[in-house]
Order: structure tokens, then C-alpha cells, then sequence
């Protein structure tokens, strides 16, 4: 369940992060709303993953997998190019997670 409200967490970030940018400035009053509802659910199923998850882990998590989908959304909703040094930068940040969750004691408490 932990991880479910991480998931919820992240893709509510990638929402209002993507929002933000619609928000021109939070000149724009839907754009706004959205963002903030969606930093706002963020915090709050990241505050009940944090009960059961590691505080580092769960950030990595966050962290990693909220950069690379606001880069998605930013490429195909926004134009924002990809070189190859974007790719590569993301794919270590990936890499970096699955190491801090698949050999770190500390990534099941």
C-alpha cells in the first residue's frame, strides 16, 4: 500500500509540476488550482508512505522517477528537446534508484 500512495504522490507531483508551467506565473486560475490540489495530495500520500518507507528511499523513488516523467511530459506536451547528455544523466538517476532499492539494507525498514 506504502508504495501505492508513493505512486499517487509522484504522478500528483508530475501533475501540478506540469500544471505550474500552464499557470503562467499562477496568472492563470485553472492552471493554479490544479497545482496546488496537486502539490497538496503530493505532500500528503508522501507523508503516509514516509510511515511505512524509509525516508531516503521513498525521496529516491520520488525523485527519480518524478524527474524523468516531468522531462516526458515536458517533451511531448511542451517541445522541450532531449539531447543525449539528458538521457544519459536520466537513465543514471534511474540506475541510482534501483541500486538504493534492490542492494540497500536499508530499503525494506
Amino acid at each position: 500500500m506504502a508504495y501505492l500512495l508513493l505512486l499517487i504522490a509522484i504522478v500528483a507531483e508530475v501533475t501540478a509540476t506540469s500544471a505550474l508551467k500552464q499557470s503562467d506565473g499562477f496568472t492563470r486560475p485553472g492552471p493554479r488550482l490544479v497545482t496546488i490540489a496537486g502539490y497538496a495530495i503530493a505532500f500528503y500520500c508522501l507523508s503516509l508512505t514516509l510511515r511505512t518507507v524509509p525516508t531516503g528511499i521513498a525521496y529516491a523513488i520520488w525523485s527519480g522517477i518524478g524527474i524523468v516523467l516531468v522531462t516526458a511530459v515536458a517533451w511531448l506536451w511542451h517541445g522541450q528537446r532531449l539531447d543525449a547528455a539528458a538521457i544519459v544523466g536520466m537513465a543514471l538517476i534511474v540506475a541510482g534508484v534501483l541500486v538504493m532499492n534492490l542492494f540497500s539494507d536499508n530499503a525494506h525498514g
